[in-house]
């Protein structure tokens, strides 16, 4: 027993001595040579507290910034004016490179009419441009360039981008060289090929300007979630707007893209009605108008039918009948389940294509 005693009060003191020596190590370091506050009293004492890094979206705009081109179109205008003598005007834009073959999308607006187009890399490369086709629809052109070796944005092909999602856009606006952009996903819209509007297209806070058109917006992993495309513009110039703009969504463009290549324009089914949602007992939509010769008043369908299930999809919404009618190939029959005046009725109905 004295034995175990003698270890406890051993162990003890050397315990209290060795804390003691840490203790004046670190209120006088100097007792040691070479030891000074900020070794062993900032290891001890900030060593759980080290600096986090910055937030920064560093990495993912090197990922995709080297796909995203400058984009100078040029049209040869001849104006009585000025004695007929032809006359160079150059727009302005931006580009992405989508694949390994040279295939970039942009805004139509940014090269319609162009006599010349060029496209400029960021690594300084300069490469003509020909013009593949374009969608109206959704202001999206196609560009080929003949190069290889070149660099493409990463895409994800089951993107779906949701409101609040960190987004960059990326560009060149009022050509001061490539510019980027943050802000968030503040709504988003539909995917399909049905006709355009606001509510197609993903609405964000990241300023464009001119010169943005046809760039580049990326998520915080530099994945492209859409083409940037355009402001809200108001017919009130007394109205001041701020931060609403908006980019074709990935998957929409992607559709438009592969269309182009595939037939040089966008092939659209149409129907030739005016709708608005219908939620009774059954959901779809009712019909509000017919236009004559149209596929619509060929099968028979009447003002206020309501279509609740075309093929064997039911119809939730107006835009989801829209876009099925959109995507359906021309010259194809579809069946359309009918609510007509109380009784259910079936009509075939012989898409055709919508004109530009």
């Amino acid at each position: 027993m004295k034995l175990f005693y003698s270890i406890k009060y051993t162990v003890t003191a050397i315990s209290y001595g060795v804390l003691l020596a840490i203790v004046l190590l670190l209120l006088i370091p100097g007792l040691v040579p070479g030891l000074n506050n900020t070794s062993l009293a900032t290891s001890l004492f900030k060593g759980g507290q080290a600096q986090q890094a910055p937030l920064s979206f560093a990495k993912a705009v090197s990922i995709a910034s080297p796909a995203v081109v400058n984009i100078y179109s040029e049209q040869i205008e001849v104006n009585p004016q000025y004695g007929r003598k032809a006359r160079k005007s150059t727009r302005l834009g931006s580009g992405v490179i989508m694949n390994t073959q040279g295939y970039i999308l942009t805004n139509l607006h940014v090269i319609r009419q162009a006599d010349l187009i060029q496209v400029l890399l960021q690594s300084g490369q300069i490469y003509p441009a020909e013009l593949i086709g374009f969608d109206h629809y959704t202001d999206l052109a196609v560009l080929k360039v003949n190069a290889i070796n070149l660099p493409v944005i990463p895409q994800r092909k089951e993107q779906v981008s949701l409101v609040g999602d960190i987004v960059l856009a990326i560009g060149n606006p009022l050509n001061l060289g490539q510019t980027v952009t943050q802000g968030i996903i503040s709504a988003t819209g539909r995917n399909g090929l049905s006709n355009t509007s606001y509510l197609e297209f993903l609405q964000m806070d990241a300023a464009i300007n001119e010169g943005n058109s046809g760039g580049a917006l990326i998520n915080s992993n530099g994945t492209l979630v859409g083409i940037n495309s355009r402001k809200f513009t108001q017919s009130n110039p007394q109205l001041t707007i701020q931060g609403i703009f908006f980019a074709v969504p990935y998957q929409l463009a992607s559709k438009v893209m592969r269309q182009i290549i595939e037939n040089g324009k966008v092939v659209r089914g149409w129907l030739g009605i005016s709708t608005t949602n219908y939620h009774g007992e059954l959901n779809g939509f009712i019909v509000e108008t017919i236009m004559n010769n149209s596929p619509a008043q060929a099968a028979g369908i009447e003002v206020g039918d309501v279509v609740y299930q075309i093929d064997s999809t039911p119809i939730k919404t107006v835009a989801a009948a829209l876009d099925i009618i959109a995507e359906t190939h021309p010259n194809t029959e579809l069946t359309f389940k009918i609510y007509r005046q109380g009784n259910a009725i079936e009509t075939k109905v012989k898409i055709i294509e919508l004109s530009n």
